[in-house]
């Protein structure tokens, strides 16, 4: 399998819309999948969680798929939606983005991967009815996207924040206003444009951190370097306009296809990132140093009143996550990759506890 160093290969990491549900226990996913992308949505009392796309247990190109899963809460098993549309010649992806906004799920980006190991970055968009189980055509995102973040606004606006585009990261915060149908450009990210950062916001505040950033030399060619940092961004009046401060990153160490969601802890809120690994690395766990990733089990929380991330207790190693999902407070990560890389069909509970 080519590196992406090699093929232009992305990750990603994300985060999704918070909804607070009845606590039941949660069934494991029909089948084992990897990055693939998450979200949770409230309709008329029923609570849906959702799972698109991403990789299956054999890591390969051709184990790439479109598969939809959805489980409305409190009952027993997970359902298999019809699969998402596609434009692209092959119809399985990675690293899309998934979100909630007025009662739908939104699907953004993501990549094909062909046999021989290159890829195409997915321009193509949709809205999907969780009741009626009907997708609807968004139009195409102006840069397409894959391994950023996206992040919902006032139940109106999705931003998706850097990421890769074909051939390199892109800077960009792309808008999409539900309420026209349209996309516009946001004030840019102020970091390095980035690939497998992960973000979560609150109110009219989103931070993101880490991801991969591209490291050019003189006398070789590029590499794929960590890059720990992270930008807090404060909406304005004008939805597009947001007021970047950097923040004190927790460990110096950057951590690649973790996830982030909002939460509220003590009746603050509070922006959690979760998992990944320290290790950047391909689609099939291996990094690309050729190192197998080993999930982290660290567990970051950005105190927005104190504008800082505080010390929490470790949680179940695991990494290679589109998303997270709050179930009456309780976060669940949706599949991903544990131990040796393995794809794993596991809702996670992660505790989270303040030190």
């Amino acid at each position: 399998m080519l590196l992406k160093s090699f093929s232009y290969l992305s990750s990603l990491a994300a985060a999704t819309t918070c909804v607070a549900v009845s606590a039941t226990a949660l069934p494991d996913l029909p089948e084992p999948v990897s990055n693939n992308a998450v979200a949770t949505t409230s309709v008329r009392g029923k609570t849906y969680i959702a799972s698109f796309m991403g990789i299956g247990p054999g890591k390969q190109h051709a184990d790439i798929h479109n598969k939809v899963f959805m489980h409305t809460v409190g009952e027993f098993n997970w359902q298999t939606l019809p699969a998402v549309p596609s434009q692209q010649r092959l119809n399985g992806r990675i690293a899309a983005s998934a979100v909630a906004l007025n009662n739908n799920f939104f699907v953004f980006g993501g990549f094909t991967v062909n046999a021989d190991g290159t890829e195409q970055t997915a321009a193509d968009s949709y809205r999907l009815d969780p009741v009626t189980r009907r997708y609807t055509k968004l139009n195409d995102i102006p840069v397409p996207v894959d391994d950023a973040v996206a992040l919902t606004y006032q139940n109106r606006y999705i931003y998706l924040v850097s990421g890769w585009s074909d051939y390199g990261n892109v800077n960009l915060v792309q808008v999409f206003d539900n309420f026209t149908q349209r996309w516009s450009q946001a004030t840019p990210f102020p970091g390095k444009a980035v690939f497998g950062l992960a973000g979560a916001m609150a109110d009219n505040h989103m931070l993101l951190c880490d991801g991969v950033a591209l490291q050019y030399y003189a006398d070789k060619k590029r590499e794929y370097k960590a890059e720990p940092a992270c930008y807090l961004g404060s909406v304005g009046e004008n939805a597009n306009q947001i007021d970047w401060r950097i923040i004190e990153h927790p460990t110096g160490t950057a951590r690649y296809r973790m996830a982030g969601i909002n939460t509220k802890i003590d009746g603050k809120d509070m922006l959690v990132f979760i998992g990944g690994s320290t290790t950047p690395y391909n689609y099939n766990g291996i990094g690309y140093n050729g190192t197998p990733a080993l999930p982290d089990s660290k567990v970051w929380v950005f105190s927005l009143d104190e504008k800082r991330l505080l010390k929490a207790a470790d949680t179940t190693p695991v990494m290679d996550l589109r998303g997270l999902i709050d179930i009456d407070g309780d976060i669940y990560s949706v599949g991903g990759m544990q131990n040796n890389q393995q794809v794993s069909p596991q809702l996670i509970k992660h505790q989270i506890k303040l030190q």
